[in-house]
C-alpha cells in the first residue's frame, strides 16, 4: 500500500520588498562574519603535490574533525593534494589532505600581505 502523507511544511511566500524587512536586511550589509578567531592559530609548513619538494610556511588558523583552513602567502590548485606538519609537544606531526576551495584574505591588512585562505579536507 502507498500511503503518502501531506508534508506540514507551509510554502509561506517572503515579500522581499517589505519596509520591515529591508529595514531590518540594511542593518547586516556590512557586517563581516569570520570564525576564525576563536580558534588558537599554528604556524605549520605545507609540501604541494605527492613528491618530496621545498615545504612552504603557513599557518593553520582554524580546525574541525577533517577540515583545517589555512593562511598562505601563496597559491595553491583547487584538488591538489598536500601534506601538512606541525609541531606539537610530542614531536612533528603530518598529515594529507586536499585542497578543497581557497580565495583572497578578506581580513583587514590581507590584500596588502598577499594572503590566501584555503579549506583542505583532511584524509
Amino acid at each position: 500500500m502507498n500511503h503518502r502523507h501531506k508534508s506540514s511544511k507551509s510554502g509561506r511566500r517572503v515579500d522581499w520588498n517589505d519596509p520591515d524587512l529591508q529595514s531590518l536586511l540594511s542593518k547586516t550589509e556590512h557586517w563581516k562574519l569570520d570564525n576564525r578567531a576563536g580558534h588558537v592559530t599554528q604556524d605549520v609548513q605545507i609540501h604541494i603535490g605527492w613528491g618530496m619538494g621545498a615545504d612552504k610556511p603557513a599557518v593553520l588558523v582554524w580546525e574541525r574533525d577533517k577540515t583545517m583552513v589555512l593562511e598562505t602567502a601563496f597559491e595553491m590548485p583547487i584538488g591538489e593534494h598536500v601534506r601538512v606538519d606541525r609541531l606539537l609537544d610530542d614531536g612533528m606531526r603530518s598529515v594529507w589532505g586536499v585542497v578543497a576551495d581557497g580565495r583572497e584574505g578578506r581580513r583587514e591588512g590581507d590584500r596588502e600581505h598577499g594572503v590566501r585562505v584555503y579549506w583542505v579536507h583532511v584524509r
